[in-house]
């Protein structure tokens, strides 16, 4: 089968498919409307009926968006099963004015087209679309689809695979929620961050007292917090916080002047920390300030702070307990005492990183199917980003190989203004994900018994 053909001859489909998709504003946050995300849920069954998949079916848990199911039984009794994953929610596309066009209006760009949520993670429900297509509803494995309504918030799905693991029972799972590298690249990402949250509180004043008055010996709250926040990094800008995990990266990462231009970072700044980026970035951990609660400069007055506040985003080694990890920043933030004064420190949410098992039959696979689609080796990454549903799926087939490919790349704008996917990235998916299931059949029946 000349998968190269059949995938060029379905791109004009998938494209409008994809088109039709990225349409609907499937944001699954609070305070959005459910119509859409029940649209895209509606619309994402009806195309894998249509492909031919037998049994299609919706699974609804408390206060989350539906998930679509489908299963193709096995062609025969000696093929192995294989579980697809992606996700039918986007990000909300955030203020208008900074997106080209209408974030929710596909629009052409040079080799792709624009919209929010196109590339994550729309683009991967068509690619495996587009395999299942390739085959006519009848691979050589079977399948069984899982795309997720409300990954981009998180929900009780997270949790559901372990307590019904029959339904995602399988021999091995690709996790089509990233992608390449750089365009052209193919990539295998083989581990994801853990995450978790820390809220850090300092009250020094009953209420604010003038500064000229006052300050000088009364206890400032922001310099307290301010004082304690520096401590979590040493003056390189690494993570200066006993008992996280660092270790060294042996896979493919980016040069620095890629991921300056990927971070938007200004020609005069220097990047945080040292060593290579990878693990930077992957095998080491990071402390981010996301919000701090503080008189604005706008509407400052000449007043002792009394109060502030901040919230820290952790992230971790992907074999890192989750709880040891948020306990080391905690316990880190408890002992410090800027000028005498105690901290309030409260743990917020973790979640779990995941490490991959690699060199199995699947992995093998994978590496000969894209390098097949894209011409040229596999290279492999993690993502300091985290997809808490995976460690729910591998819970639920503790025996399967987990797979993380897709068509995205790492310049597609995801969860930015100008999110975009390349129509070449998604069409070697497709011939990726109908090479894999090829291979895979093929020596899942070699190694069998006799």
């Amino acid at each position: 089968m000349d998968l190269e053909a059949k995938a060029d001859a379905l791109m004009d489909g998938l494209r409008a498919d994809l088109e039709r998709l990225a349409a609907i504003p499937s944001v699954a946050f609070p305070g959005h409307p459910q119509e859409p995300v029940l649209e895209a849920h509606d619309l994402v069954a009806s195309l894998l009926r249509d492909a031919g998949v037998p049994v299609v079916e919706r699974i609804d848990l408390p206060d989350t968006a539906p998930a679509v199911r489908g299963e193709i039984p096995p062609p025969e009794p000696d093929a192995p099963t294989v579980l697809l994953y992606g996700h039918y929610d986007v990000q909300p596309a955030g203020d208008p004015a900074l997106w080209l066009s209408p974030p929710f209006e596909p629009t052409p760009v040079p080799g792709g087209l624009r919209a929010r949520g196109i590339a994550d993670d729309k683009s991967n429900v068509i690619a495996q679309l587009g395999m299942i297509r390739l085959y006519g509803g009848r691979p050589p494995v079977g399948l069984k689809v899982v795309i997720e309504g409300q990954e981009e918030y998180g929900s009780a799905f997270d949790a559901y695979p372990p307590a019904d693991p029959e339904r995602f029972a399988c021999d091995a799972m690709v996790i089509a929620d990233l992608g390449n590298l750089r365009p052209g690249t193919p990539t295998l990402t083989t581990g994801l961050r853990g995450t978790a949250e820390v809220t850090v509180e300092v009250r020094t004043l009953a209420e604010p007292r003038h500064s000229g008055e006052f300050g000088g010996a009364a206890p400032d709250a922001l310099l307290v917090l301010l004082h304690a926040l520096a401590t979590l990094h040493d003056a390189a800008g690494d993570v200066a916080v006993p008992g996280l995990r660092r270790d060294p990266w042996e896979g493919t990462g980016f040069t620095e002047g890629e991921f300056r231009d990927l971070a938007a970072v200004h020609d005069d700044v220097p990047l945080l920390g040292s060593g290579p980026l990878g693990e930077r970035l992957w095998s080491g951990p990071a402390i981010t300030v996301i919000g701090l609660d503080a008189p604005s400069v706008d509407h400052a007055a000449s007043a002792v702070v009394p109060y502030a506040r901040a919230r820290l985003n952790l992230r971790f080694h992907p074999l890192q307990d989750p709880h040891g990890a948020l306990d080391a920043v905690t316990r880190h933030l408890l002992a410090q005492r800027p000028f005498g004064v105690p901290l309030t420190v409260t743990p917020g949410d973790t979640g779990p990183g995941f490490e991959a098992r690699t060199g199995g039959p699947a992995y093998r696979a994978a590496m000969t199917a894209l390098k097949e689609a894209w011409g040229m080796p596999v290279s492999f990454v993690a993502s300091g980003a985290s997809i808490p549903l995976v460690n729910g799926l591998a819970r639920a087939a503790p025996r399967a190989e987990v797979l993380l490919f897709g068509a995205m790349d790492s310049m597609c704008n995801l969860h930015a203004p100008n999110e975009r996917v390349l129509l070449s990235e998604l069409r070697n998916t497709v011939v990726a994900m109908a090479a894999f299931v090829r291979e895979y059949a093929a020596d899942y029946r070699a190694a069998a018994p006799r």
